[in-house]
């Protein structure tokens, strides 16, 4: 739906700017004018002038503020102006002039939000529904809050886990291309001058040196079109259930990836449970945010099976996804009614679990990564002095 930006005077003569969704220009005036607001302007925004990305963090910063308001006992739609004024990230901030209008016009703050689905995720607007029909908001706010500052904890040790190597690997991919346009044809041309019988390594890493300046643009090409169709290949169901399968297996990072994903589960999936969500479509919503396709089967298969009737720990168990002690845990859970605790104790060790991942994944690449520096641009340096020793033991 199209975002419009208008600005209109009040009947005090107050100017208002904001902006509204609405399907059309005429639907915005026909709104403005039904809260007695005088129209001045409304033009439809571009994407470009929508302004950024609302972040993990003002999401955290909104919720909290709204929790506090609210057990303060502010009015919502007060609470939602104030939040709208102060907010400091343009995109949240229209989203929350827009939430602000849907609520005075009568719709819950849950419809309100899940309006928005770039910002407020289904997971959220579930607890918010869910908060609403039991009447603990405020309370269900606290918790998202709380949940979305250890989930985007999570996602920063894997990023950065993933960052590092990235970071290594395109420092010595630079060095490499460096040494073999550049470096390299210096020698060639100093061997070619004294017509030196060059030995087989240094040949090879002339001939790659000169393929690379003759035709970079085939390689650039080629590694283009292979991104590419990995990318496009990815967003195929089953390009993406093979790719996520071959991450898993992974040594090391499989392992991280696996632990990351069971701790994003069990804390949704409790979170969602605690705030009253039933269990059917907490399964679907986790299953959403779980990060990997294998992961996201199993969690629908389970799904599936608790519908008919079973429990929640004896399809987790068919999948093989799932290790053993998470299944022991959540069967523990239903038996003894703490299935949400349960769950959040899971996310809790696993988080500890993933810790040590990133920092296992870490030692290992640093060692792995020099070693691969040395054997590559040690080789080429020696590959390229083999003809001058030659040279040197022929003098002697």
């Amino acid at each position: 739906m199209p975002t419009y930006a208008y600005t209109a005077r009040t009947l005090s003569g107050e100017l208002k700017n904001a902006t509204m969704e609405a399907a059309t220009r005429d639907e915005v005036v026909a709104n403005l004018r039904r809260q007695k607001l005088i129209v001045v302007k409304v033009d439809e925004e571009t994407k470009k002038k929508k302004g950024g990305k609302v972040k993990t963090r003002d999401i955290v910063i909104f919720t909290r503020q709204f929790s506090t308001m609210i057990n303060s006992g502010l009015p919502l739609v007060q609470a939602l102006d104030i939040l709208s004024r102060q907010s400091e990230n343009k995109a949240l901030q229209d989203v929350t002039h827009q939430v602000v209008y849907d609520v005075e016009s009568g719709h819950t703050v849950a419809d309100a939000l899940r309006r928005h689905p770039k910002a407020f995720t289904d997971l959220y607007v579930n607890m918010v529904a869910a908060g609403e029909a039991g009447g603990i908001l405020d309370t269900i706010l606290m918790r998202l809050a709380t949940f979305l500052e250890k989930n985007d904890a999570l996602v920063g040790k894997v990023k950065s886990a993933m960052i590092y190597p990235a970071v290594i690997m395109s420092v010595a991919f630079i060095a490499i291309v460096t040494l073999l346009i550049f470096v390299i044809p210096v020698f060639e041309n100093m061997f070619a001058s004294v017509n030196l019988a060059l030995p087989l390594p240094t040949r090879i890493v002339i001939m790659l040196s000169s393929f690379l300046k003759h035709y970079w643009w085939a390689v650039g090409g080629g590694a283009w079109f292979t991104v590419v169709s990995l990318k496009k290949y990815y967003k195929t169901s089953n390009g993406q259930l093979n790719i996520d399968k071959i991450l898993l297996k992974v040594p090391v990072l499989g392992d991280m990836l696996r632990k990351s994903a069971v701790s994003r589960f069990t804390r949704t999936l409790g979170t969602l449970i605690s705030s009253g969500v039933s269990i059917l479509d907490g399964l679907e919503i986790t299953a959403k945010t779980a990060g990997n396709r294998v992961i996201h089967d199993a969690i629908m298969e389970s799904r599936s099976s608790i519908a008919g009737g079973d429990t929640i720990s004896a399809p987790l168990a068919k999948s093989n996804v799932f290790p053993p002690m998470v299944i022991s845990m959540i069967a523990v859970g239903e038996q003894t009614g703490g299935l949400d605790e349960m769950l959040t104790k899971i996310a809790d060790f696993y988080d500890t679990e993933v810790d040590t991942a990133v920092s296992g994944l870490l030692s290992l690449m640093e060692p792995v990564m020099i070693v691969f520096l040395g054997v590559i641009v040690g080789g080429m340096v020696v590959a390229m002095y083999l003809p001058i020793f030659d040279m040197i033991n022929a003098v002697q």
